[in-house]
C-alpha cells in the first residue's frame, strides 16, 4: 500500500490542483508551480510537510494579496465540492488560511466556512482561537447552528482542547466552558458525523476536568439513543477503568457476585508475532447487565508495564447462567505499539472489577 504522503499527494493531484488555478487565473504559471512544488526534496517530505509546502508554493506562484487569493481559491473549491472531487489534498486550502491569514479574521473566517466542506478545516481554525478567543468561539457557536453538517462538526472537532496531531487549547484545558456551549447545541444533532466529534470533545474534557465531564454526561445521559451512544463514547476510558459514576449511567454496578471460572491462556509461551487464545467461563450470580473485558499488562522497554482493556461484550444475563468466552490475541508489532519480551499478566474483569488472573510469556 503507497504512503499516506503519495496517496493524498501524488504528482496527479498537484497537476490537477495547477490546472484547476490555470483555468481560473490565466495567467498562472502552472507548469512553474508544478516544477517548484515537486523539487528535490519533494520524495522525503512528510505528509504534513508536503501539505505546507504545497500551500507556500501555491501563494508564491499566486503573487496576489490574501484577500485576492482567497476570492480565487473558493470558486475552485465550491467547484470541487459540487462535482465531489475533493479529496484529503484539499486540506492545503484551510492550510492556506492558517498560514497566510492570520491578520485578516473576516476574510479568513469566511474561507474556512467553505473549505471545511472540502477538508476539514479543523487544524487551521485553531491558531484563530488562540489569537482572537473570544471573537472566533462567537463564530464557532453560530457555526454549531449552521445548516452544513461540515461546519456543525468543525464547530465541535475545532476547538477540542485535545486534537490529535493539531496545536493545542491549554486555556480550555483548564476551563472547557466555552466548548461547552457548542456542544450543547450539537449533542442532539442529527447527523452522527457531527455527535461523534461531540463525544470526542467530551472525551477531551474528561481527562483534564473529569467532574465537569461527568455531570454533562449525567444531565444528557437518557435524553435519546443518540445521546446515550455519544455518552458512552465519551466516557469510554472512564468505563475502561471502572468509574462508579460512568457504569451507573449505563446500569453496570460496580460490585457484582459474578464469577469468572476455569482462565486459561494458550500457548502459554509464544514469540512476538503469534497469538493466544484467551479462554474462560463466566457464570453469573443475579440477572444484570455485565460489561466483560479483559486486560494486557503490555512488558515495556525499561521492564514496566502498560495496561490495555479490550471489551468482550456488554449485555444484560440472566441469573444463575453460565457462558463460555473464548478470544484469540495477536502480539503483533505495530506502529503504535511495540512488543517486549517478558511475562505479560492477563486479566478478566467485570464491571471494571478484577475477577481473574494469568499470563503468557514472550519470548
Amino acid at each position: 500500500m503507497q504512503p499516506l504522503k503519495d496517496q493524498f499527494f501524488s504528482k496527479t493531484y498537484i497537476t490537477t490542483l495547477a490546472a484547476d488555478v490555470k483555468t481560473a487565473a490565466p495567467d498562472f504559471d502552472a507548469a512553474a508551480f508544478t516544477r517548484q512544488v515537486l523539487d528535490r526534496k519533494w520524495k522525503n517530505r512528510e505528509l504534513k510537510d508536503r501539505m505546507h509546502h504545497v500551500a507556500d508554493c501555491l501563494h508564491a506562484a499566486l503573487n496576489h494579496d490574501y484577500k485576492s487569493s482567497i476570492r480565487l481559491l473558493t470558486p475552485i473549491v465550491q467547484q470541487r465540492i459540487k462535482e465531489g472531487t475533493n479529496s484529503f489534498g484539499d486540506m492545503i486550502f484551510p492550510d492556506f488560511v492558517e498560514r497566510f491569514g492570520l491578520e485578516d479574521f473576516k476574510t479568513s473566517v469566511r474561507a474556512l466556512e467553505v473549505f471545511t466542506a472540502a477538508c476539514s478545516s479543523e487544524f487551521a481554525v485553531r491558531p484563530f482561537i488562540v489569537r482572537y478567543p473570544q471573537e472566533m468561539m462567537q463564530v464557532m457557536l453560530q457555526w454549531s447552528k449552521h445548516k452544513s453538517e461540515h461546519v456543525r462538526r468543525l464547530a465541535s472537532e475545532g476547538c477540542r482542547p485535545r486534537l490529535p496531531w493539531a496545536m493545542a487549547l491549554p486555556e480550555f484545558k483548564k476551563d472547557p466552558r466555552p466548548v461547552l456551549k457548542i456542544l450543547e447545541n450539537l449533542k442532539s444533532d442529527t447527523s452522527e458525523y457531527v455527535r461523534r466529534s461531540v463525544a470526542n470533545n467530551l472525551n477531551d474534557i474528561s481527562k483534564d476536568n473529569l467532574e465537569v465531564a461527568l455531570k454533562t454526561a449525567e444531565r444528557w445521559a437518557g435524553s435519546s439513543a443518540e445521546v446515550d451512544a455519544l455518552v458512552r463514547h465519551a466516557l469510554r476510558n472512564e468505563l475502561k477503568k471502572g468509574n462508579p459514576r460512568a457504569l451507573k449511567l449505563f446500569a453496570l454496578a460496580t460490585k457484582t457476585k459474578t464469577q469468572i471460572r476455569d482462565l486459561k491462556v494458550s500457548p502459554a509461551k509464544i514469540k512476538i508475532g503469534d497469538a493466544v487464545r484467551i479462554e474462560f467461563s463466566a457464570v453469573v450470580a443475579a440477572a444484570e447487565r455485565l460489561r466483560l473485558e479483559y486486560w494486557v499488562f503490555f512488558v515495556k522497554a525499561g521492564g514496566s508495564t502498560s495496561k490495555k482493556v479490550f471489551q468482550i461484550t456488554e449485555r444484560e444475563f440472566e441469573k444463575g447462567s453460565r457462558h463460555n468466552f473464548s478470544k484469540k490475541h495477536r502480539f503483533q508489532n505495530f506502529t503504535t505499539r511495540k512488543h517486549y519480551a517478558g511475562a505479560h499478566r492477563i486479566v478478566v474483569a467485570v464491571n471494571g472489577e478484577q475477577k481473574a488472573e494469568t499470563q503468557v510469556l514472550l519470548q
